[in-house]
């Protein structure tokens, strides 16, 4: 039942608590090292072995860069129209996602892939990001057309800034591919991967007084036939849509799945989410870091 539950498929994109309170599966805390799973015999009953989660994968910096040299040539062959970045453009992703961090506290304890959008209508972009816990020169790998929260249409909220990790308190799902009413598959494909960053406050975009609500932040692909094409502006209920083909991108090389690697060793909804011919790799992170370029002194660390 365990691997059944970790591939529960839906397909309504969610906007409010009472919307999403049936769809979203929640996985316990994993087993301290050298214990056991909860409701299994102890080590000291001699039934079974301790579980024993591996560490996080290390890299020094100079392995991160080749291993980051690698992705981004992976990235250049298996997803099209790739948004070409001039040097001075790489450094301001480079810097903004420096920001971010900073200013969200979240430590970049070992070499890892960051997944930085920038929601700036007029941008509507997303940069993968190698960051580097001893050295400035993080390194961009690539970037595409996104697009994030709508302004000026009921229910549909503006995508919140900052650093959400994407850890095992939240187990995310696939498409189910099905259509609406209007004939579009909201996430995507039948298979397609969708993150879930979980609850945060955001902006109610169709009012002008500032009011927000909470809503699940995910990332996912979008109807591939009629959307994806219009990648590139502002269109989502306040989700991250992002191409059928970079979604597979990262869900085969684990992006931000580093912590959902550990989980798939001791918890089989979590093994049975993951691809099986996948290949994770080591710079793998978790965060999904969301800044707006248009915002007064972006990039500067200053409001």
């Amino acid at each position: 039942m365990a691997a059944v539950a970790a591939t529960v498929l839906v397909s309504t994109i969610c906007s409010s608590p009472a919307l999403c309170q049936d769809s979203k599966a929640v996985s316990p805390a994993p087993p301290e090292a050298g214990g056991s799973q909860a409701g299994s015999p102890t080590p000291d009953s001699g039934d079974v072995a301790p579980v024993v989660i591996p560490p996080l994968p290390s890299l020094d910096d100079a392995a991160a860069r080749a291993e980051a040299g690698r992705l981004e040539k992976a990235l250049q062959h298996d997803v099209p129209h790739l948004v070409p970045l001039t040097m001075a453009q790489r450094l301001h992703w480079v810097q903004m996602a420096r920001d971010a961090v900073d200013a969200a506290g979240f430590a970049i304890a070992r070499a890892q892939v960051l997944v930085v959008v920038d929601r700036n209508p007029s941008v509507q972009k997303l940069a993968l990001i190698l960051a580097l816990p001893d050295s400035p020169d993080w390194h961009v790998l690539g970037s595409v057309k996104v697009s994030t929260g709508t302004r000026g249409r009921k229910y549909y909220y503006v995508t919140p800034t900052g650093v959400f990790p994407n850890t095992t308190d939240r187990l995310g799902y696939r498409a189910e591919g099905t259509k609406n009413e209007h004939g579009i598959r909201g996430i995507g494909a039948k298979g397609m991967r969708v993150w879930d960053f979980g609850w945060h406050n955001a902006e109610k975009g169709w009012l002008s007084g500032g009011e927000t609500g909470d809503i699940r932040l995910e990332m996912h692909a979008t109807d591939p036939d009629f959307l994806e094409s219009r990648l590139g502006r502002p269109a989502s209920e306040g989700c991250v849509r992002i191409p059928a083909k970079f979604n597979v991108f990262l869900d085969h090389y684990g992006l931000l799945d580093v912590e959902y690697e550990q989980a798939a060793s001791y918890d089989d909804r979590f093994k049975a989410l993951l691809p099986k011919d996948r290949v994770p790799s080591p710079i793998a992170g978790e965060a999904l870091v969301v800044v707006d370029s248009g915002q007064k002194n972006a990039g500067t660390g200053r409001s």
